[in-house]
């Protein structure tokens, strides 16, 4: 117990001191004790205390935390771009839900112990536990807004704090801390776990569905065609793919198991065709709009996924291009605006080699096209984001000019914005686009114009992108995650 006031004396839990281990297994399973003691221990006094007057105490516990210290320059191998801290000194990351994130703990702690050749220590951090979060882990609890409990909640418990739930690590602002010590991992526990509630409230799903390769689109013919594959995939025992889950939660592992709709969709309806080890792949309409995709792929980020790729519908901005020929970007001029104070529109975004190769051959495969031949169906080039969908209307000197001279191929309002976002947050990002109109040579999105190509194309581009990822989920995780996405000054952590 601590005594922070005495009128008002603070109860904590009853737990380990810090204590250094040589085996991640053995790290990982000190973590999950200390998170699952403190969470159990707010959970009971928050149950203990609804309905009630304002306890005589206050009940406050903490998120575990992960802290290595290193005084040596001892070269690491140049060729991976984690798994090691760049110079001598005290580092550490407060962590949450090490049930959810355990197979990426125990490969990260891991990876610290045998570069660097010294254990990790494991004990409880400085940070407290919001209550809120506390009750994530228990979908019966829910804490009630403020004002509806007899006393105020903040004078018991922890909340939220906006103040230190922040992206600094990743923008590149926070190292060091003010005590000397530097951020282990890409992101904080609080700023976690607030990503896991937004991701449970935009998808209707429960981040464990998540499966490392994430397919983002705009249109929902793509989620009718996701769960046509995701069937016959069940269907066939050697596919390796075990269930397929929609919004509300609902797992289906049969061809033939009948998986209903919620009777209200979420903003963002997720779908995930699940393997072991989360080696499935998940889509996620975003629907249309840059905000959408910054608010998707901000919270989708703290999963560390493994790829995660844009495979939506595009303008065609070349009278060369025909409805339905795909789009391979390699570039993108950036006009959505949503992440100019996060990441300056002068950071170059550039293009994965692995990425870029595996969608290439994906192209090839599906459509049984090589070489040559294969431009005719699909160009690479820039892809322009704006965020005006009806660009069009406005005066056209501006846009066209600006759009000519970034020798732009195409257009449409995500792709950017995901790849930007996944340059921030270093998950491989890539875009694989399908012509649906070509609005400044007289081709506009009609229905009577669209119905065919939607029939024919839409099959064939999911294919691809899901043909890709399954060439990915091949490469050593190294590999995919390329050098160009880490800086001079970055996290051990993925």
């Amino acid at each position: 117990m601590n005594i922070a006031d005495p009128a008002q004396p603070v109860l904590t839990p009853d737990l380990p001191a810090p204590e250094r281990f040589g085996d991640p297994t053995m790290a990982v399973d000190r973590l999950a004790r200390i998170y699952d003691a403190g969470t159990a221990f707010l959970r009971r006094h928050f149950q203990n205390s609804v309905g009630g007057d304002q306890p005589g105490s206050r009940y406050r516990a903490f998120y575990p935390e992960i802290r290595i210290t290193t005084t040596s320059f001892a070269q690491i191998d140049s060729r991976l771009s984690f798994g090691h801290v760049s110079q001598p000194g005290t580092y550490l990351a407060t962590i949450t839900r090490p049930d959810l994130f355990r197979a990426y703990l125990i490969q990260q702690i891991g990876l610290l112990i045998e570069n660097h050749g010294i254990d990790v220590s494991i004990g409880a951090s400085a940070t407290p536990i919001p209550v809120h979060f506390a009750m994530g882990a228990d979908t019966g609890i829910t804490v009630p807004q403020e004002g509806a409990m007899r006393f105020t909640l903040r004078d018991v418990f922890d909340v939220p704090d906006l103040a230190t739930t922040n992206d600094d690590i990743v923008n590149g602002y926070g190292q060091p801390y003010g005590d000397g010590t530097a951020p282990l991992a890409p992101f904080t526990a609080q700023r976690i776990d607030y990503s896991l509630a937004r991701l449970a409230h935009y998808t209707a799903t429960d981040p464990q569905h998540f499966q490392n390769h994430v397919l983002f689109t705009n249109y929902q013919f793509y989620v009718e065609v996701f769960e046509e594959y995701a069937r016959s995939m069940l269907g066939n025992r050697q596919s390796g793919y075990t269930s397929f889950v929609g919004p509300g939660n609902v797992e289906i592992s049969g061809e033939k198991d009948p998986c209903p709709p919620p009777g209200k969709l979420p903003q963002m309806p997720t779908y995930h065709l699940k393997r072991p080890g989360n080696a499935g792949v998940t889509l996620v309409n975003i629907g249309v709009g840059p905000s959408n995709a910054k608010t998707a792929t901000d919270h989708i980020a703290v999963l560390r996924p493994h790829a995660w790729l844009m495979v939506g519908h595009c303008a065609g901005l070349r009278n060369s291009q025909r409805l339905g020929d795909f789009v391979l970007a390699h570039a993108y001029l950036r006009e959505d605006k949503v992440l100019d104070d996060d990441l300056p529109v002068w950071v170059p975004i550039p293009p994965l080699a692995e990425i870029q190769i595996a969608l290439e051959q994906a192209v090839a495969s599906v459509t049984e096209l090589q070489g040559f031949d294969l431009k005719r169906i699909m160009r690479t080039g820039t892809v322009a984001s704006l965020d005006n969908r009806n660009w069009e209307l406005r005066d056209q000197s501006g846009p066209v000019q600006r759009l000519s001279q970034s020798r732009a191929i195409a257009l449409d309002m995500e792709s950017a914005t995901i790849a930007a976002n996944g340059f921030r947050f270093r998950v491989p990002y890539g875009t694989l686009l399908c012509v649906s109109d070509k609005p400044l040579h007289g081709e506009l999105k009609l229905p009577g114009m669209a119905s065919d190509f939607y029939r024919t194309q839409v099959a064939a581009h999911l294919r691809i992108g899901i043909r890709a990822m399954e060439a990915l989920r091949e490469m050593p995780l190294e590999r995919i995650h390329s050098r160009k996405l880490r800086s001079f000054e970055e996290t051990a952590f993925l």
